[in-house]
């Protein structure tokens, strides 16, 4: 067992678990982070495919009574029907563009300058959107319509662009959309059990050809454990978080994280996979 290489695989589980919820972009992170440790090879890419699992569990832990309630009502109940048909149409968008550009889009912008403009540019956004006034109309989630949710999806699907985050496109999303911060926060919790689903079992079934779980398999136990325990932290801070206060220290950090990237870049202190 290489212990440098599960050092790596605690550190991106950690990162992956931080950021995953967050308005900060986990994909952003982890592409930057797996540049720094240099683990960003194919089978470093599967790895941060495999390690989402662990944050999945984390918010089906945090909302295992809420998802149970669901899963037991879909028979006969009208709120529960309501609850998982917004889901999957909220997931529509980013599942039906990915599929069309995801490819491209990884060529290109899966790289650290890239995702370094879209953290400062995914700031702005944020201020911008703070700066608006908010006028509510959604205080939680059982009261979303189809509509909502379709509008949600659409502006989750900005995500496809690593560095906008897809935990931050839906919740900046939603308070545009006249969603309370709770709301929006928690949609947006729900939705990347879908999404984070269905895209890493894809990936997965993609490179399958890159795993070898006898000698993998430590690596990625050590990711997902260190994934869940953060991600379950990061989960439970920001609904402490937003009950107070809005999200500008989140772009303010963006911005930040960007431009280091950007000055380290061109200074020639890091050397950054840049094409």
């Amino acid at each position: 067992m290489d212990l440098i290489l599960i050092l790596k695989a605690f550190i991106l589980g950690i990162v992956e678990g931080l950021t995953e919820f967050l308005p900060v972009s986990s994909t952003g992170h982890l592409i930057l982070v797996g540049d720094l440790l240099n683990f960003n090879d194919d089978k470093g890419k599967l790895f941060e495919i495999v390690i989402q699992t662990g944050a999945i569990m984390a918010v089906c832990w945090e909302y295992r009574t809420k998802i149970t309630t669901v899963i037991k009502g879909l028979p006969s109940q009208r709120q529960a029907q309501k609850f998982a048909l917004n889901l999957v149409i909220a997931f529509m968008p980013l599942a039906s563009l990915g599929l069309l550009f995801g490819k491209t889009l990884k060529a290109v912008l899966f790289k650290p300058i890239p995702v370094a403009l879209a953290f400062i540019v995914g700031a702005f956004v944020i201020i911008w959107a703070e700066k608006r006034e908010h006028k509510i109309r959604v205080h939680e989630v059982d009261e979303l319509t189809a509509l909502d949710a379709l509008k949600l999806g659409i502006a989750q699907a900005f995500a496809l662009i690593p560095g906008t985050s897809r935990s931050g496109a839906t919740i900046i999303g939603g308070l545009l959309f006249g969603l309370s911060r709770k709301a929006a926060t928690e949609f947006s919790f729900f939705l990347a059990i879908p999404t984070l689903i269905v895209a890493s079992l894809y990936d997965l079934y993609k490179h399958r050809d890159l795993l070898d779980l006898a000698t993998d398999a430590p690596y990625f136990a050590v990711g997902l454990a260190a994934a869940f325990f953060s991600a379950l932290l990061a989960i439970k801070a920001l609904l402490r978080y937003i009950s107070r206060h809005d999200f500008i220290i989140f772009a303010w950090y963006r911005i930040v994280f960007g431009l280091l990237v950007i000055a380290t870049a061109y200074s020639g202190l890091v050397q950054w996979t840049v094409d």
